[in-house]
């Protein structure tokens, strides 16, 4: 079986990327042929036997772009077919859509105005969305949260039995401590003194994940916690905004901001607490990492996995509407309850059920069999 996946740009360290390279492996450990079309790929090939065509779609703006993106991997599908076209971004003509973003017609009305919507970046983004999940369309979609599918079908009235729920896939190298690590050399190395609590925030898109309601509520903890807790802020962005913003609330030194690393499971076991207050996360991965390593957290209830941080009692989920003042005061609660000690343990006891690694599995298990059910390689062609 052959099969193609598209994403607009791969870098290894953000969600819908890694998660692709799980379902890539998978394939290929399978014995399939995969290739995948990519308009940007910033980090060397990670598999030799997996076919990478760059996608030459050059513009000003990113809805520009994409939707060149869109026409040319049609037109080059057409030209080599491949068994099932899989996408991780939304865009028409799909067989399969991994859903590992959030909603855009929700978030178009529940977080923009109305002027919002007369944009052309709206317009292209709208359009490709409807006919990802329009009901005429025969795109089956794979879900990695328990809330995605209410959202959809109640803007687009898709069928029911077009979604197919994913387990979660987590990388089971989060649950170990490296051996051999010198805590106090690791924590000179990141700039943090020897004694004091560290927090924890890690996710590309800094905006969407709730840095600036982080930072505000490590402004406010209150004495001796303020003075001595410090934040490792990881992540694939732009930190200048939010390097200001921590000067303006006087907590400069504490906050240390990275790139993306390699070392995460080493930060999941030296951090005293996660922190993930998002406006948006259709799943967050790092909620499960952390729990999986003993480490406690802090989500807002609007990330897909804070369900199973609370399930678990693993640490705290923050209710919403969000709310900055309970947020501050629950933060404060992170690191200083008594409950620690049994948040850990109980997140470790989550790390034993062995369905939270496959979805990779699952997911290859859904494109076989919608593979062997697709009856020709002509699609419905992107507008």
């Amino acid at each position: 079986m052959q099969i193609a996946f598209c994403l607009y740009k791969y870098f290894p360290y953000g969600g819908i990327q890694r998660d692709l390279m799980k379902l890539v492996r998978e394939c290929l450990a399978r014995g399939h042929t995969v290739r995948v079309y990519a308009g940007e790929w910033n980090a060397p090939p990670p598999e030799a036997r997996m076919e990478l065509v760059m996608v030459p779609a050059a513009g000003l703006r990113n809805h520009t772009r994409y939707a060149r993106f869109a026409r040319w991997v049609a037109q080059h599908a057409r030209a080599h077919p491949v068994d099932l076209l899989v996408g991780m971004n939304k865009m028409p003509g799909l067989d399969v859509y991994y859903a590992g973003d959030s909603c855009y017609a929700e978030k178009a009305r529940t977080q923009r105005g109305a002027l919002y919507r007369l944009l052309p970046r709206y317009r292209h983004f709208a359009h490709f969305e409807h006919e990802v999940f329009r009901a005429d369309v025969a795109t089956e979609i794979l879900t990695i949260a328990d809330h995605q599918q209410p959202t959809f079908v109640k803007h687009y009235a898709t069928p029911a039995e077009r979604f197919h729920p994913l387990p979660p896939g987590i990388d089971r190298d989060r649950a170990v401590a490296p051996a051999g690590s010198d805590d106090a050399a690791y924590r000179r190395e990141l700039g943090l003194g020897e004694g004091g609590r560290v927090l924890l925030f890690v996710g590309s898109g800094f905006v969407k994940k709730g840095l600036d309601r982080a930072l505000t509520a490590l402004a406010a903890l209150p004495e001796p916690l303020a003075s001595s807790t410090a934040m490792l802020v990881v992540g694939s962005d732009n930190p200048a905004r939010f390097r200001r913003m921590a000067a303006r609330l006087g907590v400069a030194a504490r906050v240390h901001f990275f790139s993306g690393r390699d070392d995460i499971p080493r930060l999941l076991h030296l951090a005293d607490g996660l922190v993930l207050p998002a406006y948006d996360e259709t799943a967050g991965m790092v909620i499960l990492e952390a729990m999986i390593a003993g480490l406690p957290a802090l989500v807002t209830a609007n990330c897909g996995y804070a369900p199973y941080l609370a399930e678990a009692d693993a640490g705290l989920v923050s209710a919403e509407p969000f709310d900055q003042r309970t947020f501050n005061a629950e933060l404060a609660e992170l690191l200083a309850s008594d409950q620690r000690e049994g948040w850990r343990a109980n997140g470790r006891a989550f790390g034993a059920n062995p369905q939270i690694y496959r979805l990779a599995e699952v997911a290859v298990d859904y494109l076989e069999r919608f593979a062997r059910a697709v009856p020709s390689p002509d699609r419905q062609q992107p507008a």
